[in-house]
């Protein structure tokens, strides 16, 4: 599956349900739950980082390969942004001692196998993989 939304001001909600409804996502919940998690958080650092005016785009994209690893992949071409520069937070310290920002991303990070950014021709690519253990109910 892959889809374009343009503007993305306002679509994050739109762009879970498009990656749910991709017949490359599983039919169990626990693992539907870490994706759309993982899916608002990356499209939310793209609305806020990427485009300052909230004006622009993202592709979204889902894959799912013979090895049963599925690839989600967020393109878009704003400002370059990669989020994986920043310092996992120290969750050890309260809320009030954290700096702000970095939780979103930390979180990708734990529920999925591997993320990784890219930017290539003039755009931000954020790649997200989750091995798939749970068969398809096709």
């Amino acid at each position: 599956m892959e889809q374009r939304f343009d503007p993305i001001k306002d679509k994050t909600a739109e762009i879970i349900e498009a990656i749910m409804q991709s017949p490359d996502i599983p039919d169990d919940p626990g693992l539907q739950f870490k994706i759309r998690l993982s899916v608002e958080e990356a499209t939310e650092n793209i609305v806020q980082y990427a485009y300052a005016e909230g004006e622009g785009y993202v592709v979204v994209k889902t894959e799912l390969t013979p090895a049963n690893r599925l690839i989600i992949t967020l393109r878009d071409e704003g400002v370059p942004f990669n989020p994986l520069d920043k310092d996992d937070p120290d969750i050890t310290l309260s809320a009030e001692d954290r700096n702000i920002g970095g939780l979103g991303i930390f979180l990708c990070k734990q529920l999925m196998d591997k993320v990784t950014y890219t930017f290539e021709n003039g755009c931000n690519i954020l790649t997200m993989e989750k091995q798939i253990t749970t068969p398809k109910n096709n």
